[in-house]
């Protein structure tokens, strides 16, 4: 059996290096987010257009990225407006049926 004093330096050497390496793993984990993470766009554009096809700062990958998000953003709007043409239906549909209800029948 150890004696107590090592046995306390044991738990001391366990919880700092829970600690440290607590710290090291976030830092780590900060820095490979933060290299992998997409970058903004330069938000200080040219009034001119500019001779490239692409505005300055913008990688042909980004304006992939861009495009298939715009064409996303369509299809959506396109699925909510057909939403609510159906919705709309469906509440003309309701209230032709509450008011075939009301008149009696000739």
């Amino acid at each position: 059996m150890a004696p107590p004093g090592s046995r306390r330096w044991a738990y001391v050497r366990v919880m700092a290096g829970t600690i440290l390496g607590g710290v090291l793993g976030f830092y780590v984990m900060h820095r490979v987010e933060t290299s992998y993470k997409a970058r903004p766009p330069d938000l200080a554009l040219p009034l001119c257009p500019a001779p490239s096809p692409l505005p300055r700062g913008l990688t042909p990958r980004f304006s992939l990225l861009q495009a298939r998000m715009e064409e996303r953003l369509r299809r959506y709007e396109a699925h909510m407006l057909a939403k609510a043409k159906e919705a709309q239906q469906l509440q003309d549909e309701a209230q032709r049926e509450d008011k075939a209800q009301l008149l009696p029948d000739l």
